[in-house]
């Protein structure tokens, strides 16, 4: 459902650990790669997008998306189907199948072990947990889950352990194979948040606990797939699960889209997975992920964009590659890329006039433009919101100021408010007259640099003083749930509702989704009451709102919605670029026959 990547990561790339793992046995293997690393494998304690992917195919939620629909749309994946919802969108009842069981693991002393409606509980409740440390609470705390949000505080005064028997009215098993979920407010999306293997994937407790020292090299799941092999940073291996009931495809794409028809007409009455090995690999740099393919190591590969004019010129695939066989997707992304500001921070942070001016100031020094022509190459639309194309609530008429940048305007706002040079070395002081240095924190992979540059220049420009901060990716995820950083660059990849980009901003959720930190009680009333509304005029109008107080504010400064330019080998079926799915490999089949 959520996907976390650094503003200058490529979108989801694939490629391979190498031909000598290829070449082994007669197996299908897929092999791809991921730009960043992973944190690990258990579901409430991950967000980037390499562990959320690799958790997608091990863990599995009751709902999920059908995979060629456009626009989405909902179906059962562990449920028998679609929930029971009543109580004006306050009470949900959901119904999972019989007979699916969980990977084989030395905990269940070799008997199947069957998924029952109490490992879905039980893992919404581990999310209350004080002891995990999560960004997903927000996503069931928002909805106010009776007596959840009570407990989990009582436990953290107390300091005990979290009692995981201890029944409550908002989640309860109502017997084998149902659990109820009542919310203190109406929410008409709250069925979303079961489609989200880090939130309502299934977990056996008693795997858990009998991994509690790593539960994050542990994961066991009822999905397609399991965990073979782990080096960290390194390589992930993931091998079909024995126990998967097997899925039979029956998705219809829309007309007119060539690559959803040609994966139907492959995929169309199969029974998925249909390999039986992913190999991960993580490489970084964008360079050796493009020579990766070029070179056949790679089966699939999101074209990192320095290399879409070699790739793609003029947006048309390249002959060379062409005459190979190659194919070419080309998507835009249901993501935003984004700088965020810490609103918690001495200098750039709060709501007072001067400090809103200054963020506003560096807002318009921007040029998203640029950012998009040089340091992603073409492929990227520049954002006029945070909120992400293919939303409902995404706006493709709206122009906001960031639509150009406006040097002049950002320098007179910046006088306006005190942020002037005073000692004439040609830096701006802050109001009080203190040095004024302006942190940004990024990956240090070689986009992220010439981001920064980008940055400088345009800084420079209105008198700002610039420095950089480049760290792992792991690094910058732990510092931002920290609140350690006064400005950082990010993207997040959600949907199919907007609330989850105007949730960003939601005050209750910082810490958590809201990397800025930001407070503002006039917006949250906005946010909780576009929540609460059915989708309409009422709603949109709220939402409208809701945006332009974003903007107004700017805790973040929206700069792009990345264009994914995708290749697929000759021996690559079935693969189109979900929106929102979770399982990216899930419908893939490898023909090296055919070649």
């Amino acid at each position: 459902m959520k996907r976390r990547t650094v503003l200058a990561a490529g979108a989801f790339a694939a490629g391979a650990p190498g031909r000598a793992a290829a070449s082994a046995p007669a197996a299908k293997v897929l092999r791809v790669a991921m730009p960043t690393a992973e944190t690990g494998f258990d579901p409430p304690r991950v967000s980037d997008a390499t562990s959320v992917a690799v958790v997608g195919h091990i863990f599995e939620p009751p709902l999920t998306f059908d995979y060629l629909a456009r626009p989405s749309r909902l179906r059962p994946l562990t449920a028998a189907a679609l929930p029971e919802v009543s109580d004006g969108y306050r009470c949900f009842v959901f119904t999972i199948r019989r007979g699916i069981v969980f990977a084989d693991d030395p905990v269940f002393g070799g008997r199947p072990r069957e998924l029952t409606a109490a490992d879905h509980v039980y893992a919404i409740k581990r999310l209350y947990d004080p002891a995990i440390t999560t960004e997903w609470l927000y996503v069931f705390e928002n909805a106010k889950v009776l007596g959840l949000g009570e407990l989990r505080r009582r436990v953290i005064a107390a300091r005990t352990p979290f009692p995981y028997d201890e029944e409550v009215e908002g989640l309860r098993v109502l017997d084998r194979y149902r659990f109820e979920v009542r919310i203190a407010e109406p929410d008409p999306r709250f069925v979303l948040a079961f489609t989200n293997a880090a939130t309502t994937g299934a977990v056996a407790r008693e795997v858990v606990e009998a991994y509690a020292a790593d539960p994050m090299a542990h994961p066991v799941g009822t999905g397609p797939f399991r965990l073979a092999q782990w080096r960290r940073s390194s390589l992930i291996v993931l091998e079909r699960n024995p126990r998967f009931r097997g899925e039979v495809f029956d998705s219809l794409a829309e007309p007119g889209d060539d690559a959803a028809l040609a994966a139907q007409r492959h995929l169309q009455g199969r029974t998925l997975p249909l390999v039986d090995r992913v190999e991960i690999a993580i490489i970084e740099e964008a360079q050796p992920r493009w020579l990766a393919f070029q070179q056949g190591d790679l089966d699939l590969a999101a074209v990192p964009p320095e290399f879409a004019p070699v790739a793609a010129p003029g947006g048309e695939l390249a002959p060379y590659l062409a005459q190979r066989g190659i194919g070419m997707q080309r998507t835009l992304m249901a993501s935003t890329a984004f700088t965020f500001f810490n609103c918690e921070d001495q200098v750039v942070g709060g709501n007072a006039p001067e400090r809103v001016a200054l963020r506003r100031a560096v807002a318009l020094a921007c040029d998203n433009a640029e950012m998009v022509r040089l340091a992603w190459q073409g492929q990227g639309v520049p954002a006029q919101s945070m909120i992400a194309p293919h939303n409902v609530g995404f706006d493709p008429v709206l122009v906001s100021e960031l639509a150009r940048p406006d040097p002049a305007r950002a320098k007179a706002l910046l006088d306006l408010h005190g942020w002037v040079d005073r000692d004439g070395d040609g830096w701006r002081e802050t109001p009080d007259g203190k040095p004024l240095v302006l942190r940004l924190a990024n990956v240090g992979d070689q986009r992220s640099r010439l981001v920064g540059e980008l940055w400088r220049r345009r800084m420079e420009g209105i008198g700002l003083r610039f420095a950089f901060d480049f760290m792992p990716f792991a690094e910058l995820i732990k510092r931002t749930l920290a609140g350690r950083l006064q400005m950082s660059a990010m993207s997040w990849n959600a949907g199919p509702d907007a609330d989850f980009y105007l949730g960003l901003a939601y005050g209750p959720n910082a810490g958590q989704s809201n990397d800025a930190r930001f407070r503002l009680d006039a917006y949250d009333r906005l946010y909780e009451r576009q929540r609460a509304l059915p989708d309409g005029p009422e709603r949109f109008a709220a939402m409208r709102d809701a945006v332009r107080t974003m903007l107004a504010y700017m805790p973040y400064i929206p700069h792009l919605h990345p264009v994914a330019l995708d290749l697929v080998q000759p021996h690559v079926r079935g693969w189109v670029r979900e929106p929102f799915g979770g399982r990216p490999w899930m419908h893939v089949d490898v023909v090296r026959s055919e070649r």
